[in-house]
């Protein structure tokens, strides 16, 4: 009998895993190490640790770096890109603008598909979408002669004005799949319906460089799954913060390269619903990265691009900031000063106190030997940590620093919670938002550890440590719900704007995203959709998406002028100005479709009045002093209890300090709400 909901997300350390019993309304959380040779057994191996048999599963998602993992890397397919005749030189061109402008030694990020493997082929649209000169065939023949004959294992077409009308790409792909056998094609019109050429070809290359990594992946793991009694469809987490089937993904590869870290965000999302803070702040620290991203509104932010080592990706993605710190982080000198991070120790040597092999210092050893962390209770347990091979490793690089181990340990901590806090502002206060009007949601195995001196950093009044904070990524993927974002270029001044045409294309777009649910399942009972207007001043290059009120939202002879009230009011609190007399345009209307599968509900706990703190002590370092500390478990703490600081709250996945001066109070649904103070501690 399907009984469990379950979520599986692999990190660059760890793979969580985290079941939800329908049947008790209980959740369990695995962790297992990621085994980076052969990512499926570390994903297999937390999977038994929370249930039985994979039969027992009544929905399972899955959140992969798969694709992002092959794109750092550099180790995608070897992409041949089939380019309109006259415009090879796109890709390469790109754009002009610099994006370190005072960086004598800039260089634009080297294209992953040479200048030699660009084939131009004849035919051309003109910027209507009027066909000027027709498909050459035959080229597009050769090419596939040459995929073969070259090994080239993926095809990208990006022909120009194909988002008007994709006819060439489309026989195009006929021809290629006529000629070639198992190998990837990606369009440029079917991942980005967009304007912007090199923007849409940059997306097309990615997609293709990355699909076959992908798909083999997802093969692989659904077909283990399957024989071993899961009987319903895998799921995958897009960089959108949605869900699509396990095949969509496959057919869209690039809407997975995120899609590890959104689960932390959604996760807030459903926070932010439950304890009624609709502005976050989510910061995930694994072992590897860190991560920030934001929940406005009780919604995650999302873009429709982004950049990735340089190269634009028109897509759908929720605005996550990273950066290399977590518990991982190698410590070194340099210059004579400390530096942390961004090199990782990784799952394997690891830090020191793993006693894998690892001499070099890192966050985690700092933690140790500063009392932080229980030696004989880490990650629930599963691993003993070695303290004399971290105090070993920290008086190796003190004395190279002129510190003791104890300051040494306090100055890792430091240096890392520095950069950490600048990321945090790099999303926030760069972009006009104050971190101070935000609670600060800690997550990750080692996020908790360190939140509550962010807070401080950056004046947050409020820390919320959620359930599971180590597994919390995962557990965000279990309430999300499908989602299939499209987009189609519509140029238009405001002023010359044809109610009529516009609703026409709305409906036209809304009947393709109702059929897009279908393919997953959801019908028009549990779908919706939603729709959203690209515009910008007439003259700028760039623009703000301004979603309609609503599906069925009235094209009355009021909305150009709410629609451009709705502009000028979003660029005054993006950009700190705006110019209401100034002409302003559409360029592209967006519709999401989304479908509901359903979600645990949150059990709501009773608030105790009466009740025993915890008794236990151990000395933990704070301000290069040794002070008595509380220990309390987390699984021991009830709604309603209240504890000073200082104390360490011990789980399973993470541990969550609370600085002397600061309190602790748990909620009745068993987050950790930490007050934060200004005080130095």
């Amino acid at each position: 009998m399907s009984r469990y909901r379950v979520s599986m997300d692999i990190g660059g350390t760890f793979t969580d895993v985290v079941a939800y019993d329908e049947e008790s309304g209980t959740y369990t959380a695995g962790k297992s190490s990621t085994t980076t040779q052969d990512l499926t057994e570390g994903v297999f191996a937390a999977l038994g640790a929370v249930i039985d048999t994979p039969a027992a599963v009544g929905f399972a998602v899955h959140g992969t770096t798969q694709g992002l993992n092959a794109f750092l890397q550099r180790r995608g397919e070897k992409v041949l890109l089939l380019a309109t005749a006259g415009a090879g030189d796109v890709y390469h061109i790109a754009r002009g603008n610099r994006t370190r402008l005072y960086d004598i030694h800039y260089r634009k990020p080297t294209p992953l598909v040479p200048r030699s493997d660009i084939v131009a082929i004849p035919g051309r649209l003109n910027y209507a979408g009027e066909e000027l000169d027709s498909l050459d065939e035959g080229a597009v023949r050769e090419a596939a002669r040459r995929v073969r004959d070259e090994g080239f294992g993926a095809v990208a077409v990006g022909f120009l004005f194909s988002y008007v009308n994709p006819a060439h790409e489309l026989r195009a792909e006929e021809i290629l799949l006529e000629e070639l056998a198992d190998v990837a094609i990606s369009l440029s019109h079917r991942v980005a319906r967009e304007w912007r050429e090199y923007e849409r070809t940059s997306s097309a290359v990615v997609d293709a460089y990355t699909a076959p990594v992908v798909r083999r992946y997802l093969a692989r793991l659904e077909s283990e799954l399957t024989r071993q009694g899961l009987s319903v469809p895998l799921h995958v987490m897009q960089s959108s913060g949605g869900i699509v089937t396990a095949q969509s993904a496959r057919d869209l590869s690039l809407q997975t390269l995120l899609s590890g870290p959104v689960g932390g965000t959604m996760g807030g999302v459903a926070l932010a619903r439950m304890l009624d803070r609709p502005n976050l702040i989510c910061v995930d620290m694994g072992g590897t990265s860190f991560d920030v991203s934001l929940v406005v509104n009780g919604k995650p932010d999302v873009s429709s691009e982004t950049m990735l080592e340089g190269f634009p990706l028109l897509m759908s993605v929720v605005n996550i900031h990273t950066i290399g710190a977590g518990g991982g982080s190698v410590a070194y000198a340099e210059a004579g000063g400390l530096r942390v991070g961004p090199e990782s120790a990784g799952a394997d040597p690891g830090p020191a106190c793993y006693g894998r092999g690892g001499t070099r210092v890192t966050d985690t050893d700092a933690n140790l030997a500063l009392g932080r962390i229980d030696p004989a209770y880490f990650a629930g347990g599963q691993m003993t940590l070695d303290v004399d091979a971290a105090e070993l490793a920290l008086a190796g690089l003190g004395d190279e620093l002129g510190l003791s181990t104890i300051e040494l340990a306090e100055g890792v901590c430091n240096v890392i919670n520095a950069k950490m806090a600048q990321a945090i502002r790099t999303l926030t206060v760069e972009k006009g938002i104050e971190p101070r009007d935000y609670a600060l949601v800690a997550f990750g195995g080692a996020g908790p550890m360190h939140a509550i001196f962010l807070a401080q950093e950056l004046e947050i009044g409020e820390v919320l440590v959620p359930r599971f904070p180590g597994a919390f990524s995962a557990w965000g993927m279990l309430e999300t719900e499908i989602r299939k974002d499209s987009g189609r270029a519509y140029f238009t001044p405001l002023a010359m704007l044809d109610h009529d045409d516009l609703a026409a294309t709305l409906r036209a777009l809304e009947e393709e995203a109702y059929a897009s649910l279908e393919e997953e399942g959801i019908g028009r009972d549990t779908g919706r959709v939603e729709h959203a207007l690209d515009i910008r001043y007439v003259g700028q290059e760039y623009t703000l998406t301004i979603p309609l009120a609503g599906a069925d939202e009235p094209l009355d002879e009021d909305f150009d002028t709410k629609l451009a009230d709705r502009f000028h009011a979003a660029h005054e609190l993006r950009f700190g100005h705006a110019n209401p007399g100034a002409l302003v345009e559409l360029v592209v209307v967006r519709t999401t479709a989304l479908g509901d599968l359903g979600r645990a509900a949150p059990a709501r706990q009773q608030e105790v009045d009466e009740h025993e703190l915890p008794e236990g002590t151990r000395a933990v370092v704070f301000g290069r002093e040794a002070v008595p500390t509380t220990i309390a478990h987390r699984d021991d703490l009830a709604p309603g209890m209240v504890l000073e600081g200082p104390a360490l709250v011990e789980e399973a996945t993470a541990t969550t300090i609370v600085p002397p001066g600061a309190t602790l109070r748990v909620e009745p649904f068993g987050s950790l709400v930490i007050t934060a103070t200004s005080e130095d501690t």
